[in-house]
């Protein structure tokens, strides 16, 4: 039998990039899969090349979900996925001192306020049965400072903590609803793209950008979503309330050798 076989899985953010690859393997794992998004281009075209069922969700509005909540009643596997860097439209000020508070705000609406009405969804969809995996994407930047994506740290790190939020209160409530978060380092998505360019010294750029990795190199997708469909499976029953690194070792400290 496969790993998620019956399963209702709903996962935001899931057109491109790391939503996408957790919305493959769900599939691959026979759960029922809905893929959400904003882009409801991108995401009936990836929900269509899947084989599953494709929702646009705007994280941001909670009527979004109020609809979603209507048509997906309910749900064994909820992913908060859907997130940003601030980024997106071009290089901007995201540091202490020049962000403005408009894109501060905005890159908090998206990712923690998109995380806490999607949690809040999964609770109600999943209580009538008293369990369900509630997966919450953060990431390496939600634990330790980011100088110059302020907002974007400051968003993952509350995604971390109110993952453990939910997971106790669920536990407190008597149901067997978990609540995990994935920190993702340096995983090769559209997102890096800004930063990356296109440009001639796009490698040299990508070396620089995991030169502190001990694996000396991006992560890929497919490596999240195989962490994705272990906390999604029941082979995870007895895991809620953690937080699961996949950042090639660069949280473990240097892998330099003494000279």
């Amino acid at each position: 039998m496969k790993r998620l076989s019956n399963k209702t899985c709903v996962v935001t953010g899931a057109a491109r990039g790391i939503g996408r690859a957790i919305a493959t393997s769900f599939h691959n794992e026979g759960a029922v899969v809905i893929v959400t998004d904003i882009d409801e281009a991108m995401g009936a075209a990836t929900a269509a090349e899947i084989g599953c069922r494709f929702e646009r969700v705007d994280v941001r509005e909670e009527a979004d979900w109020s609809r979603l909540a209507g048509i997906v009643p309910v749900a064994d596997v909820v992913v908060n996925n859907a997130g940003v860097t601030g980024f997106e439209a071009g290089l901007v000020p995201h540091d202490p001192e020049h962000a403005s508070l408009a894109d501060w705000r905005e890159v908090h609406r998206v990712n923690l306020d998109g995380t806490f009405l999607g949690c809040r969804y999964a609770i109600g969809a999943m209580k009538g049965a008293g369990t369900g995996s509630i997966i919450n994407i953060s990431s390496r930047s939600g634990l330790v400072g980011i100088p110059g994506a302020a907002a974007y740290a400051s968003s993952k790190a509350a995604i971390r903590n109110h993952s453990k939020t939910v997971a106790l209160y669920c536990a407190q409530q008597g149901w067997q609803i978990r609540c995990n978060s994935i920190h993702p380092a340096a995983i090769l998505t559209s997102i890096w793209e800004p930063m990356l360019g296109s440009g001639p010294g796009r490698n040299g750029k990508m070396r620089a950008l995991v030169a502190d990795t001990p694996l000396k190199r991006f992560g890929m997708p497919d490596e999240v979503a195989a962490i994705a469909v272990t906390l999604a499976s029941d082979e995870a029953t007895y895991v809620t309330g953690t937080e699961v690194n996949i950042d090639g070792g660069l949280l473990a400290g240097s892998a330099a050798s003494p000279g």
